[in-house]
């Protein structure tokens, strides 16, 4: 653990207690070095597509997650119920409905309803990219039928799921969870 500085002498702390109730800070060390290089900690969605939670927010109905996807092509066709906020941090992909493209060291931002099909492509090995979503995801077919829906709750289950069958404590989920 890194030493913290000496503060000066402005550096004083805050002196009242904190809200009663409050959810503890989180701190997930070596998120953009070491927990990219553990596989068998990325829950698997398919075969080509995985996940590693950061936040699971059951109180506040949001997560935030880096998804890796290791093929090309379409990922999924899907409705956002609320805003997305994304940062590559490798390889790049794009929605087949507009004209932009996310490529590494990029942001976006996906607005509530928005409706739109992520493809990654064919000469991109691996996509890596950082996704704060607010409420869910309704998957859709390309006339905008519902056939299935992503929110906290079912991302939180699956990687408990998993993580189980990895033989994890039963409380390894908790630490993403607030």
């Amino acid at each position: 653990m890194t030493a913290l500085p000496k503060p000066d002498e402005l550096a004083i702390p805050y002196q009242l207690p904190q809200v009663p109730f409050m959810s503890p800070d989180m701190v997930h060390p070596g998120v953009m070095t070491k927990w990219l290089e553990d596989d068998k900690l990325w829950v698997p969605v398919t075969a080509s597509v995985s996940f590693k939670p950061l936040l699971l927010s059951v109180s506040g109905g949001y997560y935030i997650n880096l998804l890796r996807v290791r093929k090309s092509g379409v990922l999924s066709r899907h409705r956002h119920t609320g805003g997305v906020h994304a940062i590559v941090l490798k390889g790049r992909w794009f929605y087949l409905e507009h004209d932009w493209i996310a490529e590494e060291g990029s942001f976006a931002f996906e607005p509530p309803g928005e409706t739109h099909t992520l493809f990654v492509p064919e000469d991109v090995e691996e996509m890596i990219t950082w996704f704060h979503v607010q409420g869910g995801y309704t998957y859709v077919d390309p006339q905008g039928n519902a056939v299935g829906y992503e929110d906290v709750f079912t991302k939180l289950e699956t990687a408990r799921k998993h993580y189980k069958e990895l033989g994890l404590p039963d409380d390894y989920i908790e630490q993403f969870i607030r």
